[in-house]
């Protein structure tokens, strides 16, 4: 059934990259904000953050703490954690994360939020075959882009970066999203399908004995076989192809 297992009662979507096209506007987003931080300390000799391969290997799909946390650690820089409420000017881990989130609201304003159709069509497909469906994201801003594109009804459930902080819950890699979407939905993880575009929420679906993962590859062959890798059981280009399969 849609190229999932015939077991499987749900769908566990992503956000960023899956269903809309934000993962390019977050990825600017901590591009503009690294640059300009290690600009101010660096100075002249700053090596710029990569927007493809820094993004993919340390921010996508996480936690925007855990995001900014781990890229500076591959720099070998250490701030201090800082509080929730931190302003962008504060040199702490918050704080960048507050910069950074200034940013993409700025862009997703200016720019708007664009949807990717193919994927949209699955999860009505998804529904329609009776499937609970629920959106978890590592966003903060998901409800706001969910109404920008007019698709929160599509979902039973939502876990994103705010109900992960109120709960304190671990962010991808670890696996405690998901499974707490499983749970609003009803169903165990067994029987739910992660579809994620970020290596972090891959290794996610896997480390949590998930049903079926579903690799959305946006980028290139590489970043493909990395998603095969990190453990999706499929990897397509778009959720369409899945829906293409079960027409064949």
């Amino acid at each position: 059934m849609l190229g999932l297992p015939d077991d499987t009662e749900a769908c566990l979507f992503d956000l960023d990259g899956v269903l809309t096209r934000t993962a390019a506007v977050h990825a600017a987003a901590w591009k503009e904000m690294f640059d300009g931080y290690l600009r101010e300390r660096d100075g002249a000799g700053f090596v710029p953050f990569d927007p493809v391969t820094d993004y993919a290997t340390y921010v996508d799909g996480k936690r925007r703490e855990d995001g900014t946390r781990s890229f500076l650690e591959s720099r070998g820089i250490t701030l201090p954690e800082g509080d929730p409420d931190d302003p962008p000017e504060r040199e702490t881990i918050r704080g960048l994360g507050s910069r950074k989130n200034a940013l993409v609201l700025k862009l997703i304003d200016e720019q708007g939020v664009e949807t990717f159709d193919g994927s949209i069509d699955y999860v009505r497909a998804a529904r329609k075959a009776g499937l609970r469906t629920a959106v978890v994201s590592s966003s903060a801003n998901t409800v706001q882009v969910l109404r920008a594109v007019g698709i929160t009804g599509l979902f039973d459930a939502r876990i994103d970066g705010v109900i992960a902080a109120e709960r304190d819950l671990p962010g991808k890699p670890a696996p405690d999203m998901f499974v707490a979407g499983a749970e609003a939905v009803g169903t165990a993880p067994a029987r739910a399908a992660v579809f994620e575009d970020a290596l972090a929420g891959v290794e996610a679906g896997r480390a949590g004995a998930f049903g079926y993962v579903v690799g959305v590859n946006r980028v290139d062959g590489r970043h493909a076989a990395a998603l095969a890798e990190r453990g999706a059981d499929v990897v397509v280009d778009d959720l369409s192809e899945l829906l293409e399969r079960e027409a064949r």
